[in-house]
This record gives structure tokens, C-alpha cells and sequence, in this order.
């Protein structure tokens, strides 16, 4: 089975100018998701989708392929992840490539563990599922969410937990945001239940301004440096 690795990775970025660029404790932060995808060794080709010429570059000085660049319709504000998928499966074929297997694999994601990855397309392959990606336990109990009103008065929204020991509420999870790995037959047809591995909260942060990044970057120093 042959697997690929995309990682989409467009020149525009609204709230962190330059994103997919910028250094992260001494390099580009996009260079950590390509060096992962080469770490965890399942897959046949690693390339990153882009329509800005630097990204391209650093793509290649790390080991990833670009071998076309992404079309104007999926580089703009309102194009899907899946607009993005679709595309480059797309142009594999015309290449006369097809690919059994896909890896989703965002740029912003420093703190991924190649045996993660390796965990994902196992789970994927042994329990034929149509999807699997990493989710987080969330750090306090969904149960005890509170609704705020405008006037700033508040009321628990589940009233029926405030009275619950922490340890006998359900265990929620949340998306890690960091990558998804697709059986394309059955994600293209919705066959297929879609599943889970379970990654520590240390190596997961959703990196959308400047507070997020700097908190990246110590968890990152207190896992590998």
C-alpha cells in the first residue's frame, strides 16, 4: 500500500503573519511537521501543497517534494482542507501516481511525535477505519461548563453535575489539530467509522497568536531540549 504525506502549507496567514515560515527555536516551524513525517517512516512520499515560493523552497531544503504548485482556488481564504486533499490526489494521478493511504499533516505542528503518526496508521489498518487522527483529554471537565450571560450573570449548563466528584464525570476529548490519516477509498466514498489515539496534552498546542507560540516553545524545550 502506498501512503502519502501532504502538508498544506499557503503563503497567507491573517493573525501570525508568515506562520508556516517562521522561526521555531532555530528553524521554520513547517521544517518540524516534514522532519516527523520522515521520522515515523510510513510513507512513500512527503510534499507540501504551497503557492508561495519561499515555503517551496524550505520544503525542499528539509527533505519534502513540491512537485506543483497549489492553484489559486485552493490558496485563498475560503478553500477546505478537503479542497486541498482533493487537488493534490488530483494531479498524483495525472502523474499516473495513485495512493492508498494519506497523511494530513498541518505545518503548525511542532510538538508531534513521529511514533504518533506510526500509531495512527496502525489503528487505521487494523481496525479499517475511514479515518483516524489524535485527540486530547480536556484539562477540566466539560460537565461544569458555566453559560455567561451579557449582563454577566452566569448558571452552570448542565446543573445536574455541579454536585459530581471530577472523577466520576465521563472524560471528554478534544481534536489535537496537528494530522489526520485517511484510507482515501473509503474517506472518499464515507465508508468507515472514524477513530482515535490518545496523545498527552504536552504535545499538543494550538498555535493562533504570539501567547500561543511562545507557549509552544516551552513545552517543546521541556520535551526535547
Amino acid at each position: 500500500m502506498k501512503s502519502i504525506c501532504i502538508i498544506p502549507a499557503r503563503g497567507g496567514s491573517k493573525r501570525i503573519p508568515r506562520k508556516n515560515v517562521k522561526e521555531f527555536l532555530g528553524k521554520p516551524i513547517m521544517a518540524y511537521s516534514i522532519e516527523a513525517a520522515i521520522q515515523s517512516g510510513m510513507f512513500d512520499e512527503i510534499m507540501v501543497s504551497t503557492d508561495d515560493n519561499e515555503i517551496a523552497e524550505i520544503a525542499l531544503q528539509y527533505g519534502a517534494k513540491v512537485p506543483f504548485m497549489r492553484s489559486a482556488e485552493t490558496a485563498n481564504d475560503f478553500a477546505t482542507t478537503a479542497d486541498v486533499l482533493n487537488e493534490v490526489l488530483s494531479c498524483y494521478k495525472k502523474r499516473g501516481v495513485e495512493f492508498d493511504q494519506m497523511c494530513c499533516f498541518y505545518a503548525t505542528a511542532p510538538l508531534v511525535q513521529p511514533q504518533s503518526i506510526v500509531e495512527a496508521f496502525k489503528l487505521l489498518k487494523d481496525k479499517q477505519f475511514q479515518m483516524v487522527y489524535p485527540v486530547v483529554e480536556f484539562s477540566y471537565p466539560i460537565w461544569r461548563c458555566l453559560d455567561v450571560a451579557e449582563d454577566g450573570s452566569m448558571k452552570r449548563h448542565w446543573p445536574e453535575f455541579e454536585n459530581a466528584r471530577s472523577q466520576d464525570l465521563p472524560k471528554t476529548y478534544h481534536d489535537s489539530g496537528t494530522f489526520y490519516c485517511y484510507d482515501i477509498n473509503r474517506w472518499r466514498s464515507g465508508e468507515g467509522k472514524v477513530g482515535s489515539i490518545i496523545v498527552p496534552e504536552t504535545t499538543v498546542q494550538d498555535i493562533d497568536n504570539d501567547t500561543d507560540w511562545q507557549i509552544a516553545e516551552m513545552k517543546y524545550r521541556l520535551l526535547y531540549l
